[in-house]
């Protein structure tokens, strides 16, 4: 989404992906698959390069680190770390992790097994090759407290200072003795040892450029995204390798959460492995890439359910964006013959559109898809609202075409420009709706400044026949055996149709339910309450402005929270938590993996809205 949106804006973009193939774990998988393990690698790579062009994901490149370019760049930049004297031979003993290929001491073990993935290690004494990392460490602190954009989102940053100022940095060994492990790149100074595999993938980044880029002049990289697993190699180890080889840092370092489902991490054992181009089969391609990026705040670990992407779809995308295509191109066939009436954009909804191009750059600076799609959907909610409003229906039969052809163009040119927003997310469904508004230049190709505050449509301009852009999905209905025998009918004689109904505990009344005062809020202000790491002070319109204080700090950052819509109990009476007083409460939900989420509200509704 990324590389498409700076594609439209004119920017030079060079989108990197790829495979890292050295290591153990590839050596161990290879063997047990009866294969070597580059021919192992080559079926890994077939797959992620199918699933990559079966997603619509449009990267420049795909880096294999088993390419010979990538080793001879490996190769050299170890040499040079060796001639500055900051790679050293050294005995060593630690407990190691294969799946990991990390050691560990001691005291970083977690009963006796790896601290990051809970398996077995083992005890290891060798010779190896470190570098002198411990060097690094005041400086890289000095560094990301002084480069706060760095490392995203703020709560991962502060993780890794935390991690950088509670103890001293080691260093870090580089290599694996060849009787060990024979699958990696031979050290340049010693051929009896291969290179440790984050040192080799690491470099990835940087070596891709000199062989797979059009042009050499791209680092230092404007952002790496990465899983929140690998923060530490990445924030620290690599950030340090680059301090060491007097080379330019990334501009930033994203780590991304983990998706769940229905609560639970994903396990081969549970059977709850989503598989991306199956889901992306039976939603269709676009919907999942929108469902992803909109679901969850980017950085933040989100819950995958067929339920929620049902819901997203849906709401938003088939009842919000696609009928709002369907009925203003059907009206536009049935007044205008087909053709582009001749009127200009209604200007308070062309204000708010030519305002989305800034909100979403603020947005995508700080990687917050979901806030981006918020700032577009405004136009969406507002376009149908205007249509409602003005009722172009009635418009016609009272024969006010000029009004009628102002209604109908300024909804066919909000289209144009939400096409226009929403084509890095939903590339082929945007470019299927940019064609059919009749325009000559593909949506790829556009400039898009000028696209967007540029002419607009053309009169007289034959729109074409359009489709729906996103069917409504139907969840299956699941009935079991056991309900399936539930719901047999009975005969008259049965006992089970006489029989009184179980009393049934904890039920109040409507008059008790009336009692509380539930109302829509909009968070405007969110900061943390000093002294703790779960409470959250919220400044919420509901109507008027109100102070809630809400024990979610562990689950959201304070900046994720500005501008959710959610429902407040607004009747409570006030309490003071830690010294704050708090008057009203939010709703919230725990997932069985002690997961908070906030409860939000879909659609667009005015603060202070009672919910009955």
């Amino acid at each position: 989404m990324l590389a498409r949106y700076n594609r439209l804006r004119g920017r030079r973009v060079f989108f990197l992906t790829g495979t890292d193939e050295h290591g153990q774990k590839v050596e161990k998988a290879a063997a047990a698959r009866g294969k070597s393990p580059k021919e192992h690698a080559d079926d890994m790579v077939k797959n992620f390069q199918g699933l990559w062009k079966e997603l619509n994901i449009s990267n420049d490149a795909f880096i294999r680190t088993t390419d010979r370019e990538h080793i001879k760049t490996v190769q050299e930049l170890l040499q040079k770390l060796w001639d500055k004297g900051l790679i050293e031979r050294r005995t060593y003993s630690g407990w190691y992790c294969t799946p990991d290929e990390r050691f560990w001491t001691e005291k970083d073990l977690i009963n006796g097994h790896c601290p990051e993935c809970g398996r077995e290690v083992e005890r290891i004494e060798e010779q190896n090759f470190f570098f002198l990392m411990s060097r690094y460490q005041d400086t890289l602190i000095n560094y990301i407290e002084k480069n706060p954009g760095c490392i995203l989102p703020d709560t991962r940053r502060n993780e890794v200072l935390g991690f950088l100022k509670s103890q001293p940095l080691g260093d870090l060994c580089i290599s694996r003795p060849k009787k060990r492990l024979a699958w990696g790149i031979p050290l340049p100074f010693d051929e009896e040892f291969v290179t440790y595999v984050w040192f080799d993938a690491l470099v990835n980044y940087y070596s891709a450029l000199g062989y797979l880029a059009p042009e050499t002049n791209w680092w230092p990289a404007d952002v790496h995204i990465i899983g929140k697993d690998i923060l530490t190699t990445h924030a620290v180890y690599w950030s340090a390798m680059l301090m060491a080889l007097e080379m330019e840092l990334p501009g930033c370092i994203f780590a991304h959460g983990w998706w769940t489902v229905d609560g639970q991490k994903m396990s081969k054992s549970r059977g709850n492995v989503v598989h991306p181009g199956e889901t992306a089969r039976k939603y269709g391609v676009d919907a999942f890439r929108y469902f992803l990026l909109r679901e969850i705040p980017f950085g933040l670990d989100g819950d995958f359910s067929e339920d929620a992407i049902i819901t997203r779809v849906n709401t938003e995308l088939a009842n919000d964006l696609g009928n709002l295509t369907t009925r203003t191109f059907t009206m536009i066939k049935k007044y205008f013959g087909g053709k582009i009436p001749q009127a200009e954009m209604e200007p308070e909804m062309k204000a708010l559109a030519f305002g989305i191009p800034d909100r979403i750059e603020d947005a995508l600076d700080v990687l917050q898809f979901n806030k981006c799609l918020e700032e577009v959907w405004k136009l969406v909610s507002f376009t149908n609202k205007y249509i409602e409003s003005n009722a172009p229906w009635a418009l016609a039969k009272s024969g006010d075409m000029e009004r009628l052809g102002t209604v109908l163009y300024s909804s066919l040119e909000a289209l144009r420009l939400l096409a226009i927003f929403l084509y890095p997310f939903m590339p082929a469904s945007m470019a299927a709706l940019w064609k059919e508004l009749g325009l000559a230049e593909t949506i790829e190709n556009l400039n898009f400044d000028e696209a967007v505050k540029g002419a607009g449509l053309i009169a007289g301009t034959e729109i074409g026949e359009f489709k729906a852009l996103f069917p409504r999905i139907e969840k299956e209905k699941k009935i079991t055996k056991e309900i399936e025998k539930k719901m047999e009918p009975k005969s008259p004689e049965s006992p089970e149709l006489v029989r009184e109904p179980a009393a049934e505990e904890n039920l109040i009344n409507i008059e008790d339910f009336a009692k509380v005062e539930l109302k829509v809020g909009k968070i405007l202000e969110a900061e943390r309450v000093q002294g703790s790491n779960k409470l959250i002070k919220l400044q919420v319109d509901t109507g008027e402005k109100r102070q809630v204080v809400a024990g979610i700090g562990k689950a959201y950052a304070p900046e994720d929270l500005i501008g959710k819509t959610i429902v407040v109990v607004t009747n409570l009476k006030p309490a003071k938590l830690m010294g704050v007083e708090s008057r009203g409460m939010l709703l919230a939900a725990t997932g069985p993996d002690g997961t908070l989420s906030v409860l939000t509200l879909h659609r667009e509704v005015a603060p202070g809205s009672r919910i009955k």
